[in-house]
């Protein structure tokens, strides 16, 4: 096992693109860290760049206490996942999974001891002499595992592995592949798209957006603290709401217009945002998460000032909860060209924005709720949990200090 460190590395292309843009990021001893991110934002090039897959155009990558940047891929002591199973189809489960330890000339009674090991752990010990097209999906993916533990790497390098298994396998193998890393303790390197996996995941997350990173931290601090709008409507699903707001004093405390409505602020948000407090007067974007949202009829004790009214565009019923759209009156910011760009590349419903001085807000509400469509709604908002941007800068409202010391920014 061993350290993976990015140190100021840069991928630029021959025509000028430039992939990644002086990346610094720390990846521990035996850490999984997820590098997140839309199509083309540069984390799997990130990733081939580790490998030795693509040359490093400025900085440097260190594996251990080694530097890589001229080390061939055979010599780096890693070994790669890929989305596609690249197995052999006229090779056993057996000989796919021994291939690359024969290659390197291992002794026969030693490379029967790997397979049979990772087997074991992999539950692909019935399979053993089966051809890849004898399995599932989800069982060649267990191989391609397989012939990744068995060389015993310092690191494993995993690039949308689960990309091509259907909804239900990727729920089931995104449990086991957090399994085997935790009893392996391997330093693991996973590329995804998808924020949820990299949420349930992820030891740390990395969120990188057109070559730069954004923000690194563990999965909570990301949801409870992004550093910038794109990580904010980026993390959490459905994505979080966001609305122009105005700051303003009211009942000697701070308030929200919201059009012609107004949310009392919460003392307990204010303490862990005090820089909200030089925003007064001024136009914030407020972030509010559909879980934070939920039938006023359902809470009779929140108080006026922590609530919406509006009307409700639509009910889709999810048996367990209802995800409520429903329109305010206000100026809607909730779908960046960023976040839209986000939710397309996961193949996310993304809600069109209202017009006319109205925007649509989306809230994850209780089955018991009884609202229907085209109805007036009361929405009771959670204000302990409300988000705040600033509209220039897009950069997280919290302390009274620089930006990049929040949220566990790198």
């Amino acid at each position: 096992m061993a350290e993976v460190i990015f140190d100021e590395v840069t991928k630029v292309y021959d025509d000028g693109t430039k992939a990644v843009d002086s990346l610094a990021l720390e990846i521990s001893d035996g850490e999984f860290m997820v590098l997140v991110g839309p199509s083309g934002c540069g984390k799997t090039t990130a990733l081939r760049m580790v490998a030795g897959l693509e040359d490093i155009s400025q900085g440097v990558v260190r594996i251990g206490e080694r530097v890589v940047n001229y080390v061939p891929s055979r010599d780096r002591d890693i070994a790669m996942v890929f989305q596609s199973y690249a197995l052999y189809p006229h090779l056993s489960v057996y000989d796919n999974i021994a291939f690359g330890l024969r290659v390197k000339k291992m002794p026969k009674a030693e490379i029967d001891r790997r397979v049979r090991d990772a087997a074991q752990v992999l539950g692909l010990e019935p399979f053993l002499k089966r051809k890849p097209r004898a399995l599932s999906g989800g069982q060649r993916q267990r191989v391609a595992m397989g012939r990744a533990i068995v060389r015993e790497p310092s690191a494993f390098l995993m690039d949308e592995p689960l990309s091509n298994l259907d909804a239900k396998l990727r729920v089931q193998m995104r449990a086991e592949v957090s399994r085997l890393q935790r009893d392996l303790g391997t330093t693991t390197i996973y590329v995804t798209h998808d924020q949820i996996e990299a949420m349930t995941m992820g030891d740390r997350v990395a969120v990188m957006r057109k070559g730069e990173l954004q923000q690194v931290a563990d999965p909570q601090t990301l949801y409870d603290e992004p550093v910038n709008l794109f990580v904010g409507g980026f993390i959490g699903s459905p994505a979080m709401n966001m609305i122009e707001a105005r700051v303003v004093r009211a009942n000697g405390g701070f308030a929200l217009d919201v059009g012609r409505q107004r949310i009392g602020v919460d003392e307990a948000t204010l303490a862990r945002r005090p820089a909200l407090r030089s925003y007064e007067g001024r136009t914030v974007i407020l972030g509010v998460r559909p879980e934070d949202l939920e039938d006023a009829s359902l809470e009779p004790d929140v108080p006026a000032d922590r609530r919406l009214r509006g009307v409700v565009e639509l009910r889709e019923a999810l048996g367990s909860e209802l995800m409520v759209h429903f329109t305010v009156e206000g100026t809607q910011l909730a779908l960046t060209e960023d976040v839209k760009e986000l939710a397309r590349d996961a193949d996310v419903a993304v809600v069109p924005e209202a017009t006319g001085g109205s925007a649509v807000l989306v809230g994850r509400f209780s089955v018991r709720s009884g609202i229907e469509e085209s109805k007036p709604v009361e929405v009771a908002v959670d204000t302990r949990s409300l988000h705040f941007f600033d509209p220039e800068t897009s950069k997280g409202i919290y302390e009274e200090t620089s930006n990049d010391e929040q949220g566990g920014t790198p």
